[in-house]
């Protein structure tokens, strides 16, 4: 009797919530969010520079699709704040490696650009570059990282439970998103393309919405500015280039600095080129939005990509082109931006 009651006390202390990765999370999440930051204010300054989208309703209408989409429709979208950046190799990494020292668990790596190397400390000369090789569920993962470091509120849950774990393609297909946390997340597709297409008469100083079949940067209807002056795309270039460049003019032994190119009227750059970005929805026709957000269906099996890229793959980079992929494929092409709930 005195062996099983040894065996049966034993499994209780090992099945208590004591030893259950999501309960020692809560309690650091609840009780310690300020042992949390150290993540390097420098880097996180350095490559995270928010564009604000506000408006005194607190929304802003249009149709998304237009002069590129067979089906077009009203899409609303709510304040909210978009990097200027594609989230790059060096802000990758540093939330990477402070993440997985908190238990975050990511399939892939990153790369720096699409030639650097895969999970390894940032170059200097390449620490400026997109992330790539990544997966979409690494993507949302590193949101949820980034936040948790930042002291925010991770949007990213499954079943009540912060996701942490990019294996967990499961828990990752069916996560949902808390619209009203204040942690970062993947823009959703109406998000990328009220940003990308955002203009501004010259003449009245008001605001309009350049037509789908433009490049993100390009006057309306100019016959003058190509895509070589706007976007990193496979007409001027055979590789990934630093963010933030595209439109400079630079030797090959002087790279141009991160924002020194030509952003769009928002002050966002490589919307058009340079990598494709992961947006939120699933893919599907454009509906009657549901809802006050306009986060796409409920379910489906391959999610949103957003503004071509400098591959010969990726060819379309007009704002209104769409591209879908399965959640797990990562390419050398392909990487994200980062969007955040915005302030009333």
């Amino acid at each position: 009797m005195n062996k099983i009651a040894f065996l049966l006390a034993l499994a209780l202390f090992f099945t208590h919530p004591f030893f259950s990765q999501d309960a020692q999370w809560n309690e650091k999440w609840q009780k310690k969010p300020g042992q949390q930051s150290s993540i390097s204010e420098k880097i996180v300054e350095r490559n995270y520079k928010p564009v604000s989208f506000s408006w005194k309703k607190g929304s802003a209408s249009f149709e998304i699709g237009t002069g590129v989409q067979s089906i077009t429709a009203e899409r609303s979208v709510q304040n909210f704040e978009m990097n200027a950046y594609e989230t790059t190799y060096e802000l990758w990494y540093e939330v990477l490696t402070k993440a997985r020292k908190l238990g975050y668990n990511f399939q892939n790596p990153g790369q720096e650009g699409s030639m650097g190397r895969r999970g390894k400390a940032p170059k200097p000369n390449l620490a400026g570059q997109s992330v790539t090789n990544i997966s979409w569920y690494d993507a949302i993962v590193w949101c949820n990282a980034f936040s948790e470091l930042s002291n925010l509120t991770p949007c990213y849950t499954y079943k009540g439970q912060v996701i942490r774990d990019s294996s967990d393609t499961s828990a990752c297909d069916l996560a949902t998103c808390n619209w009203n946390a204040n942690g970062y997340r993947l823009p959703t597709e109406a998000e990328w393309e009220f940003a990308s297409r955002l203009n501004k008469n010259p003449e009245t100083g008001e605001n309009f919405m350049n037509s789908g079949n433009t490049i993100s940067g390009q006057l309306q209807f100019s016959t003058e500015e190509g895509p070589d002056l706007v976007a990193w795309t496979s007409d001027n270039t055979t590789r990934s280039m630093t963010v933030g460049t595209a439109g400079t003019v630079f030797q090959e032994d002087a790279p141009p600095a991160m924002g020194s190119g030509k952003p769009n009227e928002s002050g966002i750059f490589d919307m058009s080129g340079n990598m494709m970005e992961y947006c939120w929805d699933w893919f599907a026709d454009y509906t009657l939005q549901q809802g006050t957000v306009a986060a796409g269906p409920e379910f489906g099996s391959k999610r949103i990509s957003r503004g071509g890229s400098w591959s010969i793959y990726t060819p379309f980079y007009y704002c209104a082109d769409r591209y879908s992929y399965d959640p797990n494929e990562y390419y050398n092409y392909m990487g994200f931006r980062l969007a955040k709930k915005g302030e009333l």
